[in-house]
């Protein structure tokens, strides 16, 4: 697997640098999967592909703050992202691992992998919900996919020193929840990954054999998202 740890300077580009890693997978027949790993240096809200912004968002405290509120090409509710969260995103070939065209192995196939790499620092790390890792039943990282004809891409977050009353700042209480939430509000319900980004990082290249640096990623491609969709306020709040 190639490694590719690069934060591209906005939000938009960096969005759209996952989607244009799974693009240009596509497009391949011999592509290899990559893990990509990236850090946003301000907050930003990013919503799901069909979340309703007004349902999840509060908006007007990303307005006053500016903090921007962008749309993924994956599904799920949204999050805040920012630093201390740790962004990762594989693109992995569904001709290869047939497998993964159904949707719970592959939240079964990439959440045990990281679960398990990360139990190397950590021992007591749980899968939980639909695409959950929790200790002691607080969540530290929801993860979403989405999947194409030939491959598919799996992101999500990992918080190890995030702010977590940002998320009470930034989103409302979301409209679906996993039973385990038990209703809880979002600072008794999500906490820090007690490790370091380098530890954290070392772990997953180590699970997912990611050994060899990508050496060009889809410029092209991603000014080109970033000018159709990740820059556009229909895209981003469904205007």
């Amino acid at each position: 697997m190639k490694f590719l740890d690069l934060t591209l300077p906005t939000a938009a580009q960096n969005l759209a640098l996952d989607q244009a890693l799974l693009d240009e997978a596509e497009q391949s027949e011999t592509s290899e999967d990559v893990l990509r790993i990236w850090e946003a240096d301000h907050p930003m809200v990013v919503v799901g592909r069909s979340s309703r912004v007004h349902q999840e968002v509060i908006a007007s405290a990303c307005r006053r703050d500016g903090v921007p509120i962008l749309r993924r090409t994956s599904g799920g509710a949204s999050i805040v992202a920012g630093p201390g969260c740790l962004m990762y995103a594989v693109v992995l070939s569904s001709r290869r691992q047939p497998e993964l065209r159904t949707i719970d192995h592959a939240h079964r196939f990439v959440l045990e992998r990281i679960a398990t790499a990360l139990r190397q620092l950590v021992p007591d790390v749980a899968r939980l919900g639909i695409s959950d890792l929790t200790r002691g039943n607080r969540k530290f990282s929801g993860n979403s996919l989405r999947c194409q004809r030939h491959h598919i891409l799996y992101h999500g977050t990992i918080l190890y020193e995030f702010p977590i009353q940002w998320l009470s700042r930034y989103l409302q209480t979301p409209p679906r929840q996993p039973d385990y939430r038990r209703q809880r509000g979002h600072e008794q319900f999500v906490d820090n990954f007690p490790a370091s980004r380098t530890a954290i990082i070392q772990v997953l290249k180590t699970a997912w054999h990611a050994d060899n640096p990508l050496e060009s990623w889809p410029e092209r491609r991603v000014a080109q998202l970033v000018a159709e969709r990740y820059s556009q306020p229909n895209w981003n709040l469904r205007l």
